[in-house]
């Protein structure tokens, strides 16, 4: 291979990178992402009257105390890493993914991180997470706090709701104390 050939391979090699950089650099001033101001996702929340002649759903959840007292932590622990942490971290002073950081997060009040994006539903809410707020929570997002942004269905066993609440204790220095039975 001769001089002139090795210079054609470097100029090719040379010219490839200018593009790569010019386009880059037109690219940058002709796109300009948008940061959306509310969610793109809209979740219907309003409640459908049952049909005559129906029973009306139960409103009411048993109470958390009993399944607390014989809940696992380290099966709520798999249930939260299993169905929680595609948007939670779980880690003290962790960043917030989609959703926020849940280190002390039980009995901690609500809309707890700080510059977290909550929805205006959830930073109505008053009062802090103590166990049965957290066991509706659980039970459905959406139906204790309509127009929320999470988009999480539930958890329907009551056992596996306790069960991760009970982790949820666990995230803190000091656990907050077990509601009598």
């Amino acid at each position: 291979m001769d001089s002139l050939e090795i210079n054609k391979a470097i100029a090719a090699v040379l010219v490839g990178g200018i593009v790569f950089m010019v386009a880059g650099l037109i690219s940058e001033q002709v796109v300009h992402p948008k940061r959306l101001e509310q969610s793109a996702i809209k979740i219907d929340t309003t409640a459908t009257a049952p049909a005559a002649g129906t029973p009306a759903p139960a409103a009411t959840l048993p109470p958390i105390a009993p399944l607390l007292a014989k809940a696992d932590p380290a099966a709520g622990e798999a249930t939260a890493r299993k169905v929680c942490a595609v948007c939670h971290t779980f880690t003290e002073g962790g960043r917030p993914g989609v959703g926020p950081n849940l280190y002390g997060v039980v009995m901690g009040p609500r809309a707890h991180e700080e510059g977290f994006n909550y929805s205006p539903g959830l930073k109505a809410k008053t009062g802090d997470w103590d166990y049965e707020a957290l066991n509706r929570w659980l039970k459905r997002p959406a139906a204790e706090v309509p127009g929320t942004r999470m988009a999480f269905a539930g958890i329907n066993n009551d056992q596996q709701r306790a069960d991760v609440i009970a982790y949820l204790r666990t995230l803190a220095h000091s656990p907050a104390p077990l509601p009598p039975p």
